[in-house]
């Protein structure tokens, strides 16, 4: 089950529109514009907005929780709404 952390603390489980994997169009409206892949896992990957930081979207603290975990040590931060999901949900 993929779910989206959102910046305001939020979480959603989501499933693709077509039942198996998400498409461009709708990973765009998730992060709110341009994506960028961010692995986790050789499994999971974390889908950001890939301008998040320079036109100023809210600090994310589950998902830096998340990333930071996933990639230590770093002391990175996400910002922005994100999507969590299965590698092979993404074509």
């Amino acid at each position: 089950m993929a779910q989206i952390l959102y910046a305001s603390g939020d979480v959603k489980n989501v499933e693709p529109q077509n039942g198996t994997d998400f498409q461009l169009n709708e990973l765009k409206k998730i992060v709110g514009g341009y994506i960028e892949i961010v692995y986790l896992s050789d499994k999971q990957i974390m889908v950001v907005n890939e301008e998040g930081k320079l036109i100023g979207l809210p600090f994310n603290i589950l998902a830096t929780e998340a990333y930071r975990m996933a990639t230590q040590p770093n002391n990175e931060t996400i910002v922005g709404d994100v999507l969590i999901c299965d590698v092979g949900q993404v074509k």
